[in-house]
């Protein structure tokens, strides 16, 4: 993985990148910070950059930890005790679990919190859920939120589902389809522009653009979101393959090919794989040591490219499997954010007229997605 521009075009430099921006604006206020192990500065982590040019230890009062933890070594789901940073004891405050937004003793003495996460531009990434209840948090407590803005690596497209609120969870919190085109910090201006914060509360929100980016541009991760999206490939897939979390199939957890496989003991399928624990990886995954078979994605382009969500795979899946009333699991509706795209799968629809289902709702919201873009 590593950035990736077009041949002549300006390297791009992420928010983060920017400190003759920002640093003046932090000056000796005491901050918080919003952080994993996405969040480099030419492969250094914002803490000790922060800390190399000038800002005190002191100053940083804490580290809000999302999913995955601080260092992005814990796997999805798993339960994050609050802790320390090992090489600066800074303390650590996990948000994830019980514990998803900052509370006003958390915020106590912070002027300003800086958010910097990686985000893939699907609506189910949780990181975006916590981006939410921090602005939340910071417009109930009078703290100004300064968003390091990055790169959307699926930033070139909309396409899916627009969530309806009745399934509104920490996999989808806003009204806006499941690949949603905007970065981490155009998503922000949305959320407080349009009132989704709790009682229609704002936020005190500043964006550190990214330069020499639109959404057009060809964009690989220097690091690795989280322990289940390893590469490029895995990203992109993802808006597409997310959708067996929702079934009773495996999406490849337990393997090192997360997302770019799926299978199940009893499906038909020439590709076979046995998921195992991988420590910070996988947790438990499905089918822990059994043998599922499958189908192999990973040397798949379509051959519309990475400009939709591709439901082929899921349709297949379905149509194959022996027992199509036990295919779904609950999770499903709230994956894709809607209770139709399921009865749509189960009536027989296929690709074509459920993509056509959609496109009046993407259509309103790419309308009001204009209002709050950086780079187009």
């Amino acid at each position: 993985m590593g950035v990736a521009c077009s041949k002549g075009e300006p390297q791009i430099r992420c928010g983060a990148e920017r400190l003759e921006h920002y640093l003046p604006s932090i000056g000796e206020r005491p901050i918080a910070l919003v952080a994993n192990h996405t969040s480099v500065v030419e492969g250094t982590h914002l803490v000790d950059t922060l800390l190399s040019r000038g800002i005190q230890k002191d100053q940083i009062l804490k580290v809000f930890a999302p999913e995955h933890g601080f260092r992005g070594e814990r796997a999805a789901g798993t339960f994050i005790d609050n802790s320390a940073d090992p090489i600066t004891g800074i303390p650590i405050v996990s948000l994830y679990g019980k514990h998803k937004k900052p509370t006003p003793g958390d915020l106590d003495g912070v002027e300003l919190v800086v958010f910097d996460l990686q985000d893939v531009g699907a609506r189910f990434y949780t990181y975006i859920s916590t981006l939410h209840y921090v602005m939340e948090a910071c417009a109930e407590n009078g703290v100004p939120l300064m968003v390091l803005d990055r790169p959307n690596p699926n930033g070139n497209f909309v396409d899916g589902p627009v969530m309806d609120p009745a399934y509104s969870s920490f996999v989808g919190m806003h009204p806006i389809p499941v690949v949603y085109g905007l970065t981490i910090g155009e998503l922000a201006g949305m959320i407080n522009g349009e009132g989704w914060l709790s009682n229609g509360v704002k936020c005190d929100l500043e964006v550190v653009s990214c330069t020499n980016y639109s959404h057009s541009t060809s964009y690989s991760l220097p690091v690795s979101p989280s322990p289940n999206l390893s590469n490029d490939h895995a990203i992109r897939l993802y808006p597409s393959t997310c959708f067996f979390e929702g079934t009773v199939l495996s999406e490849g957890r337990g393997t090192p090919m997360p997302f770019e496989v799926y299978g199940h003991p009893n499906l038909e399928g020439d590709f076979v794989f046995t998921p195992r624990v991988i420590s910070g990886v996988s947790g438990k995954p499905k089918f822990l040591d059994q043998l599922c078979r499958g189908t192999d994605l990973r040397d798949v382009v379509p051959q519309q490219g990475w400009s939709r969500i591709h439901l082929r795979w899921l349709l297949d899946a379905y149509k194959k499997f022996p027992e199509k009333s036990e295919f779904f699991i609950p999770y499903f509706e709230k994956l894709a954010g809607t209770k139709e795209l399921r009865r749509q799968i189960e009536a027989g629809w296929d690709e074509t007229e459920i993509r056509a289902s959609w496109q009046k709702e993407v259509n309103d919201y790419l309308e009001k997605r204009e209002d709050y873009l950086i780079y187009d």
